[in-house]
């Protein structure tokens, strides 16, 4: 069985000691490669236009622009790249920024080694992924402004009225997940089903409540707007 290609990876963080310890950390499992580094936003969206990495792992406290000023020019430069906001923020305003920039993720640097790793596996299979304490504080912000936030630079679709009510009791139980941050193969284990049947439920409740992501969905369940 041929394996599948390392996620090619540019880690941008202006903390020396902590950019090579964590590329010293992602060196070590077979899954990413590490093919460049970079220090600030310039010296970022040069080594993302020559390198065209899968990934850009970025802090955002960074010399001169943020990394999240920095994401519009990372996705001139390379358009094809995932961004993930690895900062120590734990600041909503923060998040929600990154996530309207057009982030796919959203990680603290408290965040294990492994967990980065699956993480970074999670958002080439196409989802969002945000650090788990800080999916509540993601709900509350966005439940406090009518979830407009949600956008993420794309029109708002209208929740279902009704959609909780076509929801089967098992895709009750994979919400409820959801709204805690679960990843789907962390919803697979703990509802002990198969992580494909875990996707599947995601997709019909997506379509069934009218939403788009599983932050909507999340903040749907939080509200109780979409329990039995």
């Amino acid at each position: 069985m041929t394996m599948p290609a390392p996620v090619r990876l540019l880690v941008v963080d202006d903390h020396t000691l902590f950019r090579r310890g964590l590329v010293a950390l992602l060196a070590a499992d077979p899954g990413v490669e590490v093919v460049g580094e970079a220090a600030d936003g310039v010296e970022a969206v040069r080594r993302a236009r020559a390198l065209q990495p899968d990934l850009v792992l970025l802090d955002n406290h960074l010399p001169g622009a943020t990394g999240i000023q920095a994401i519009a020019e990372l996705r001139e430069a390379a358009p094809l790249a995932k961004i993930v906001l690895l900062t120590v923020s734990e600041d909503e305003q923060d998040l929600q920024a990154a996530l309207r920039a057009g982030a796919n993720g959203y990680l603290l640097k408290t965040i294990e080694g492994d967990v980065l790793v699956h993480a970074i596996q999670r958002v080439m299979r196409g989802e969002p992924v945000i650090s788990p304490e800080l999916m509540t504080r993601l709900v509350a912000a966005l439940q406090a402004h009518g979830g407009q936030a949600l956008t993420l630079g794309a029109p708002e679709p209208t929740p279902h009225p009704d959609g909780a009510a076509q929801l089967s009791p098992r895709e009750h139980e994979v919400l409820q997940e959801i709204a805690r941050g679960a990843s789907n193969k962390e919803i697979a284990r703990t509802l002990q089903i198969a992580e494909t049947t875990v996707k599947i439920h995601v997709q019909h409740i997506l379509r069934k409540l009218g939403v788009s992501s599983r932050v909507q969905a999340a903040v749907l369940a939080s509200g109780g707007q979409a329990r039995p």
